[in-house]
C-alpha cells in the first residue's frame, strides 16, 4: 500500500506542477519527464537486471528517427509514426540483444558501445535523409493529433507527463510479476537463478528487449514534443546520460529514475548560471554523492529511512 501512495503520489505532484511553476519550468519538466522514460528504460536493464550497457543511445535514436523520418519523406502521421518508432526500437534491441548475449562483463558492455557507435555511423553515412549533425525540424504543422497542438507548452506538457506515468507504473508493475522479481534474481546471482531452472538467456534478451522499447519510446516522444532529430542524440554521450541519471538517482529504484534525471538538469542548470565552468561544479557533485551516497538519492533514502521504498 506505501508503494502504491508513493506511486500515485509522484504522479499527483507531477501533474499538479504545472499549475504552479513559472512557465520555464513547465518547459524544463517536460524535458525531464520524456528523458526519464529514457532513464526508466535504462533503469530495467542495468538496476534490475545487472546489465551494464554503452549503447543505450542507439535504441533512443531508433526510436527518433523511426518517428521522424517517416514523418519527414513519407508524410506518415504522428500515431503510426510512433509505433513505427516503436517497432524499430523492439527490433533493433532484439537484435543486438540476441547478438551482445553472446558475451558477459565488460565484453558485454564494449559490444553494445560499437553497435551504438555503428548506429551514429550509419545515421551520419545516410545524411542525405537524416542530415547528420545537423539533424532536421518537424514542422509544428505535423505534430497535431486530434486537433491538438503538440507544439503549445500546455499539450506538450501533459503529453509528456502521460509518456512518463504509463512507463514508470508499467515499470512499478512489472517488478511485482514473477518475470521481474526473476530479473531481479538474475542480478543477484545469476548461477543460482539458473539452477532453480530459470531461463536466464531468454530473460535477458526480454529484459533487453523491453529496455530499448522504452528507451525508443522516449525517442520518438522527444522527436514529436520538442520537434527534432538529430545525430548527437545517437552519440555516445546520450548512452553515458542514463547510467548517470540511473546512478544518481538510485538503480534499481522506480522513482530513481526521475529523481536523477531531474537532479542532474537543475544541477546543469543552476551551476550555468553561477560560472562558466559549471561543468567542473557538475563533476564535484557527482563525485561527492558517488563518495557520500553511492547507492543513489532514492537508493540511500532506502537504506537508510525506508526500507520500504520501491
Amino acid at each position: 500500500m506505501k508503494q502504491h501512495n508513493l506511486h500515485g503520489s509522484v504522479l499527483a505532484v507531477l501533474f499538479l506542477a504545472f499549475f504552479v511553476m513559472p512557465e520555464y519550468h513547465d518547459g524544463v519538466f517536460a524535458r525531464i519527464m520524456v528523458l526519464a522514460v529514457y532513464a526508466v528504460g535504462y533503469n530495467l536493464l542495468f538496476g534490475y537486471t545487472g546489465l551494464l550497457s554503452l549503447g543505450h543511445a542507439l535504441f533512443f535514436a531508433t526510436g527518433m528517427y523511426g518517428l521522424a523520418l517517416p514523418m519527414q519523406h513519407l508524410d506518415m502521421g504522428p500515431v503510426p509514426a510512433f509505433l513505427t518508432g516503436l517497432a524499430a526500437a523492439a527490433m533493433m534491441s532484439l537484435a543486438v540483444g540476441f547478438l551482445a548475449l553472446r558475451t558477459t562483463g565488460v565484453a558485454f558492455m564494449i559490444v553494445t558501445l560499437m553497435f551504438a557507435q555503428a548506429g551514429f555511423l550509419t545515421i551520419l553515412y545516410f545524411g542525405e535523409y537524416t542530415r547528420g549533425d545537423e539533424g532536421f525540424v518537424i514542422q509544428q504543422a505535423d505534430r497535431m493529433i486530434a486537433g491538438l497542438d503538440f507544439s503549445d507548452p500546455t499539450t506538450r506538457y501533459f503529453a509528456a507527463f502521460c509518456i512518463f506515468a504509463a512507463a514508470f507504473l508499467f515499470i512499478a508493475w512489472l517488478m511485482r510479476t514473477s518475470f521481474g522479481k526473476c530479473l531481479v534474481a538474475i542480478r543477484e546471482n545469476e548461477d543460482r537463478a539458473r539452477m532453480l531452472g530459470y531461463d536466464v538467456q531468454l530473460h535477458k534478451l526480454l529484459s533487453i528487449t523491453l529496455s530499448g522499447v522504452i528507451s525508443g519510446a522516449s525517442g520518438a516522444a522527444y522527436a514529436f514534443l520538442f520537434g527534432y532529430a538529430g545525430a548527437t542524440f545517437a552519440s555516445v554521450q546520450y548512452s553515458i546520460l542514463p547510467l548517470l541519471w540511473v546512478l544518481l538517482g538510485g538503480a534499481g529504484t522506480t522513482i530513481g529514475p526521475l529523481i536523477g534525471t531531474a537532479f542532474a538538469f537543475y544541477l546543469v542548470d543552476f551551476s550555468s548560471e553561477i560560472t562558466d565552468a559549471h561543468l567542473l561544479v557538475v563533476g564535484a557533485a557527482i563525485v561527492l554523492l558517488t563518495l557520500f551516497a553511492p547507492q543513489g538519492l532514492a537508493g540511500e533514502l532506502r537504506r537508510r529511512l525506508f526500507a520500504w521504498l520501491p
